[in-house]
């Protein structure tokens, strides 16, 4: 099964995906860790990326479909998930002719939707492990008062810059400028699934299931 995740930043598209990787033995095909692979590969591909990144050009489209054409070419089982790819109507055809090419299909869109004001009050109380990733939330799931990660001990807190109100709100009016488009495409096929992308993370991971069962 191949799948797409689509959600605004900072929706959980991260978490459940790592979710069906551990589950289902997916594979998550994330861009940006894509191109920090290829980066450090030193293949023909990665000499490439490495050469445009250190010029601080933007990525072609071009490359990124030639990552995942490299990544999707090998043996998976289990599928993969797009995570961040496609963004735009472009990516979105090129990303169809792909997977023609290489007899796959993609079986399902999944649009984790949320309420804009519910997320802003999420990413800005959010935190993780500086050494293990953990995610924590000032709200829901506050660090531990002895000051150590409850998965790996570190006492290292991080937050991200760009967690705050102003920044996240300019994030989101770039998702739904790049991304309604898209939702109208996948819809137009017959592949969107609509979930609702808030709530504790297994009511999530039910919805995103019984969307996959659809």
């Amino acid at each position: 099964m191949n799948i797409i995740l689509l959600g605004p930043p900072g929706a959980g598209k991260g978490t459940q995906a790592h979710i069906l990787v551990e589950e289902r033995g997916m594979t998550q095909l994330s861009t940006g860790d894509m191109l920090r692979e290829a980066k450090d590969s030193g293949t023909e591909m990665g000499k490439v990326v490495a050469d445009v990144m250190a010029r601080g050009d933007l990525v072609t489209d071009e490359i990124v479909i030639g990552l995942i054409r490299e990544k999707i070419n090998g043996e998976n089982g289990g599928g993969f998930i797009f995570d961040g790819f496609p963004r735009t109507l472009a990516q979105a055809d090129a990303l169809a002719e792909l997977l023609a090419e290489t007899g796959q299909t993609l079986d399902a869109v999944v649009e984790m939707r949320v309420d804009d004001e519910a997320l802003v009050q999420r990413i800005t109380a959010r935190s993780t492990c500086g050494n293990c990733g953990a995610v924590y939330n000032d709200i829901t799931k506050p660090w531990p008062e002895d000051g150590k990660c409850a998965n790996c001990g570190s006492t290292e807190v991080k937050r991200r810059a760009d967690d705050n109100e102003d920044s996240l709100k300019q994030r989101l009016m770039e998702y739904y400028k790049k991304t309604s488009p898209l939702i109208g495409y996948y819809y137009a096929k017959g592949d969107l699934e609509t979930i609702d992308g808030l709530g504790e993370i297994d009511e999530v991971k039910a919805r995103i299931a019984g969307a996959l069962k659809g």
